[in-house]
């Protein structure tokens, strides 16, 4: 069994592995550049609310690893996450649209989860075309538990995958098993799961050091159940409940996993060439005996999780990179921003039909994205719209105490960011005016077909390139092993358009045998070369 930390160690972390220069001057220091395709850490707590870490506020549980990382980055007060729970969040922050418009747009209790498809694109894929080595370890939350079906993370990007695949499955913190890329991996149920991730993600830092690479850390805590090895380390001879006391001790450990990751970046040198983008699912949860109230979880806003108040999808959001510097960011941001910031930072034609901008102005200092409002919906439970300080809350009827016809909210989050004071029927017009907006925002997915694929069709093998971005690809080239497509020197693709070379594969043997082949598509967009890369197992 793994051994949980003393009481002694179990803040110490990795803190001496960071040696940031200390912090001077003021939020209007101008940033250095950011390097040209970082690589990325995205780490993703689960449950953790706004204000759950020191820096905004929190002074009974300790995170001196994240305040540290938000004293020396970039740290977003107005972040906002996918959805007020699990699922539909996720899929917002890997997709780019909200759920409104996403895939994924339910939690398992909320009626059928849908899986991802084979039309989604997250960016793991995308910058796996543009050559990141991408990693998922922790919980995935899509799909069922079965390898080779398009929901599973190894097929929507990620190179390497351990960790959860179902959603109530990542409740298990001592877990039979867990997925190793497409294997199921026995366990004896000794091990603490939060300790495995940690190790993998470490080895995969240390092994893709060479870069560019994405690590998507999608930690379980601090879920409930409020569970840590042996005992709550500091806080155990705190007067709270048994569950209180884990809750914070799973908090302080997410912190001390960060810091292990970060110490990693320095040891191996990458950590100048890296963004560490460290956020969380949704709001607090007062679940298995939890009271958030008792740590001002949710910091000055209304709701925690399940809820479209601000205290359920406001949540903590830190950039750091030795490039940034150090500011509060008070422009809204929100999950489905994430793909084209990074996207933008790779250097990569962000996809078209997305619902994010990217803020990746915001890191540098540059300048804020433009964009009319933020949606988030709920289906048959309720939905909201914040258009600059304004912000409208629909309830389903029979939805948190709403009649036969449902019930509208209005708030200026300027003068009431608690959201007490119901300004609807004060101000219908604008009421209505919002509701619009809103359901023009709602309907099906947006996006247009981009990439590269691989197909084997009676012995050949086929290569098509989608052009789903917004502007056009220009000199487009199509290789495969090598081999440049037979027909036009070069081919220009308009948003929308696709482009399929036929190559033939020698070789002889056997129908039906598999092979690997590599296909390579070149071409230029906005003045700039592109190189996607698609590997592939084809059956000829």
């Amino acid at each position: 069994m793994i051994v949980g930390p003393s009481r002694r160690t179990f803040l110490a972390g990795t803190l001496a592995g960071l040696t940031v220069p200390p912090v001077t001057g003021t939020a209007a220091h101008a940033a250095a550049a950011l390097p040209d395709r970082p690589n990325i850490v995205v780490v993703l707590a689960d449950d953790l609310g706004w204000g759950e870490i020191g820096s905004q506020g929190q002074r009974k549980i300790r995170t001196p690893f994240l305040d540290r990382l938000a004293d020396e980055g970039v740290r977003f007060e107005a972040a906002y996450s996918g959805a007020p729970l699990c699922a539909p969040s996720r899929s917002a922050l890997l997709t780019g649209l909200h759920a409104g418009h996403g895939t994924v747009r339910e939690n398992p209790e909320g009626g059928q989860q849908r899986s991802f498809t084979d039309a989604d694109l997250t960016f793991a894929e995308l910058l796996r075309l543009g050559g990141y080595h991408t990693a998922c370890v922790g919980k995935w939350g899509f799909g069922p538990e079965e390898a080779d079906q398009a929901s599973h993370p190894n097929a929507r990007g990620f190179e390497e995958f351990f960790g959860y695949i179902g959603h109530r499955h990542a409740h298990q913190y001592y877990p039979g098993h867990l997925w190793r890329d497409g294997e199921r991996v026995r366990l004896d149920g000794a091990a603490y799961a939060p300790d495995l991730f940690r190790r993998r993600a470490i080895d995969f830092i240390r092994r893709r050091s060479g870069g560019p690479f994405l690590l998507y850390y999608a930690s379980n805590l601090p879920h409930s159940p409020s569970v840590v090895p042996g005992d709550a380390g500091p806080y155990e001879d705190r007067p709270w409940t048994r569950a209180n006391r884990g809750h914070a001790a799973q908090v302080s450990r997410l912190d001390s996993d960060v810091a292990a990751l970060v110490a990693t970046l320095r040891r191996t040198g990458v950590a100048g060439r890296t963004l560490v983008l460290f956020t969380s699912d949704n709001g607090p949860h007062h679940e298995k005996g939890v009271t958030p109230e008792l740590f001002d979880s949710n910091g000055p806003w209304r709701g925690d999780k399940r809820d479209l108040y601000e205290g359920g999808i406001r949540v903590p959001m830190i950039a750091w990179s030795p490039r940034l510097a150090p500011r509060v960011e008070r422009t809204p941001v929100a999950f489905w921003d994430v793909l084209p910031t990074l996207a933008d930072l790779a250097g990569l034609p962000v996809p078209a039909g997305l619902d994010g901008r990217s803020f990746r102005g915001l890191l540098t200092g540059d300048g804020a994205p433009e964009r009319d409002h933020l949606v988030w919906n709920r289906p048959r439970k309720m939905q909201a719209i914040r258009r600059g300080d304004w912000k409208l809350i629909r309830f389903a009827p029979g939805i948190a105490g709403a009649g036969p016809k449902g019930r509208v909210e209005l708030y200026d989050l300027d003068g009431d960011p608690g959201e007490r004071r119901d300004l609807s029927a004060e101000r219908p017009e604008l009421a209505e005016e919002l509701l619009a907006r809103l359901d023009a925002s709602i309907g099906p997915d947006p996006r247009l077909p981009y990439g590269l694929d691989v197909l084997a069709v009676d012995g050949q093998v086929m290569v098509t390139l989608r052009n789903g971005s917004a502007v056009p690809w220009r000199q487009v080239e199509l290789v495969l092993d090598g081999r440049r497509a037979a027909g036009p020197r070069s081919v220009t693709l308009t948003p929308g358009e696709s482009y399929t070379a036929v190559f033939g594969v020698g070789g002889g043997g056997k129908r039906g045998r598999a092979t690997r082949v590599r296909a390579r598509a070149r071409f230029r967009a906005e003045g700039r070369r592109h190189l996607f890369r698609r590997s592939a197992t084809v059956r000829l």
